[in-house]
Parts: structure tokens; C-alpha cells; sequence
């Protein structure tokens, strides 16, 4: 096959930052991506109509024709009358981040039931809750697995409310997602299907494959590919493309998210391929997710071409996933 022509994908799960290098994030995404479901952990926080559409209208300047599906941030003490306001403003999601669990989280939330309100509100309004679903006081490879009890209870509390598990890293979850009811479902990132422990640090620390939850064993990730290129009903695409400058990775402190808009696409179409499961990427990348969320499926094509590139050192002052690396598929210009 030489080349692939796929439904235009969703990334429904992106983090595009702040200030002058968003907008250059942003046009990296619209080159594979119709839309993109942004996450709202910026300084400050997205967590009110203005601000949100403010965010909005500076990404689609930047990146004409991308269409930013858009979030809001859960705090503790949020008044519930704002899930209406911000369900009327467009917002997609709310997004419950556990206080400390990554990336600018400190203000997250400690129990679902400080928030018990907003989320009764959210059930009330048909919004969806997307869950960063790691416990941060539990051991690093145990947070996700931790979390799952309190996932049951969320789903316990509120049995109508849709729900969106976040970035699934490990076996555990996949077998946690097959006995929840169809109201909740997961996404899967490109690093979680491709790497494990033994790239992050099994010789030399790659701190650009450094992500929360972090990439886990061979087993997890044979799980996560099994499902995935099974064509899992209620699992689907979400990258968690996390940019950080260069010197946040690879100073004495090491930023957690890892950038994989550029290769996201060509990596998944060589591991599907590899998996003789090309005629499933496009349910995964462009279809179940959409579904899921209530939004019409995009209508133009994105085409994928058995052609040798190499993925650009750094863009943007972050250095993508794969960076130097020649891979076998590349996005066709539009």
C-alpha cells in the first residue's frame, strides 16, 4: 500500500500552551488534525466563558480552518451555575485534574466530593467529565491503577454522567473499562501504544518520552494495542501532545508531557500496520471519539503516504517525539 486516505482525524486531547509559541503548536496539530479537544491546564486556568473563548478565538486565529473543541478547568469551590454558562459558551468538557498530578494541577481537586455539585450540574447538562485518573500520592507506577477505585465511585454517584478516562497506560484500566457501562470511555495516547519503561530509561533517560502517567511495561502497552486494534468501541484518540521547551526537558527538573502532534499519525499508521489493522485507524483516529462526544464526523479526507521522512529535530523550542528519527509513513500535503 502506498497510500492511505483516512476520514480528517480528531485529537481529542491536546495541550497547546501559551503565548507566542502556541500559535506555531497549533498549526502543527492542523496539519493532521480537523479538531482538537484543548485542555485547559494553562496560568491561569481556563475555567470561565470569557476566558475560554478568548483561548478559542486566539488558536483558531493561528491556525485557520482548525476547529478548537474546548474544556474547562474543575476547582475546588466552583459554583455548579457555571456548567451551564459554560456548556452554553461551547465548552466540550470539564476537566478534573487530581491536585498535583501533573503539569500546572496544583489547583486540582483532592476527592470528586468537594466538587459533588458541579458534577451533579455536568450529569444535569449531558456534559462530559474528563478525568486525569492518577492518584499523585500513590506510588509513580501505581497512580492510574490507584485511581480506578475512585473512578467507580464517580460512576457509582452519578450513573448518567458521561465520563472520558484519560491517556489509559496500563492493563488494569483496559480490564476496568470493559466492566464499566457504556456512558464511560478512555483515550489512548501515540506514546502509550509505542513505548514502555525500557525506552525511557532502560539505557541512556530519554527525558522527552517523560509524560504523566509515564509509559509502563511491555505487558500494559501489548494491552493498550490489543484493544485499540481490535477496534474498541469506546476507546479512542486523544494524543496528550504536551509541548515543553527545550531546556524544561533537559534541565535539572524535567517537565512531564511529551510533544507528538508532528508523528502522531505516521507512528499509529506503521504500528497498525504492523499489527495488520490499517483498516481500523481511521474508527480509531476519526470516528468512535466523535461518536462518543456527539459531534458530526468530519467531512474532508487526510491522506497518508508510504514515503521515508525525518521527524525535525525541534519545533518551536520543543523537541517532538521521534525527533531525528526516519519513519516510513508522512502526512501528505494538503
Amino acid at each position: 500500500m502506498k497510500t492511505l486516505t483516512l476520514r480528517k482525524p480528531d485529537d481529542l486531547h491536546l495541550h497547546l500552551r501559551q503565548g507566542d509559541v502556541m500559535g506555531e503548536y497549533a498549526r502543527e496539530s492542523a496539519r493532521s488534525f480537523a479538531r482538537g479537544l484543548v485542555m485547559p491546564n494553562t496560568l491561569p486556568p481556563v475555567c470561565d466563558p470569557a476566558g475560554m473563548l478568548k483561548y478559542k478565538k486566539e488558536i483558531e486565529k493561528e491556525a485557520p480552518g482548525f476547529e478548537a473543541l474546548m474544556a474547562f478547568k474543575l476547582l475546588p469551590g466552583m459554583d455548579p451555575g457555571i456548567v451551564a454558562e459554560m456548556k452554553k459558551a461551547g465548552a466540550l468538557i470539564g476537566k478534573l485534574y487530581p491536585a498535583g498530578a501533573t503539569t500546572n494541577a496544583e489547583d486540582g481537586i483532592s476527592s470528586y466530593r468537594q466538587i459533588r455539585d458541579v458534577l451533579a450540574a455536568m450529569e444535569e447538562e449531558g456534559m462530559v467529565l474528563s478525568i486525569h485518573g492518577e492518584h499523585p500520592e500513590a506510588p509513580v507506577l501505581e497512580r492510574e491503577i490507584s485511581y480506578l477505585k475512585e473512578l467507580k465511585d464517580i460512576i457509582r454517584d452519578f450513573p448518567k454522567l458521561k465520563i472520558v478516562l484519560e491517556h489509559l497506560s496500563c492493563s488494569e484500566s483496559i480490564a476496568f473499562l470493559e466492566s464499566c457501562p457504556g456512558h464511560v470511555a478512555g483515550t489512548v495516547t501515540t506514546h502509550h501504544l509505542l513505548y514502555t519503561l525500557d525506552d525511557l530509561m532502560g539505557g541512556a533517560l530519554k527525558p522527552h518520552l517523560f509524560c504523566k502517567p509515564v509509559v509502563k511495561r511491555e505487558e500494559d502497552r501489548k494491552a493498550l494495542v490489543d484493544a485499540v486494534c481490535s477496534g474498541h468501541p469506546r476507546l479512542f484518540y486523544g494524543s496528550d501532545s504536551a509541548p515543553h521547551p527545550r531546556a524544561s526537558k533537559e534541565g535539572g527538573s524535567c517537565g512531564a508531557g511529551a510533544f507528538t502532534s508532528p508523528a502522531a499519525l505516521p507512528l499509529l499508521a506503521e504500528l497498525f500496520e504492523k499489527e495488520g489493522a490499517l483498516d481500523r485507524l481511521e474508527d480509531f483516529v476519526s470516528r468512535i471519539g466523535a461518536e462518543f462526544y456527539g459531534l458530526p464526523l468530519n467531512s474532508g479526507t487526510l491522506t497518508l503516504k508510504k514515503e521515508n521522512w525525518t521527524v525535525p529535530g525541534e519545533i518551536g523550542g520543543a523537541v517532538p517525539l521521534a525527533a531525528g528519527e526516519t519513519l516510513s509513513w508522512r502526512v501528505a500535503e494538503s
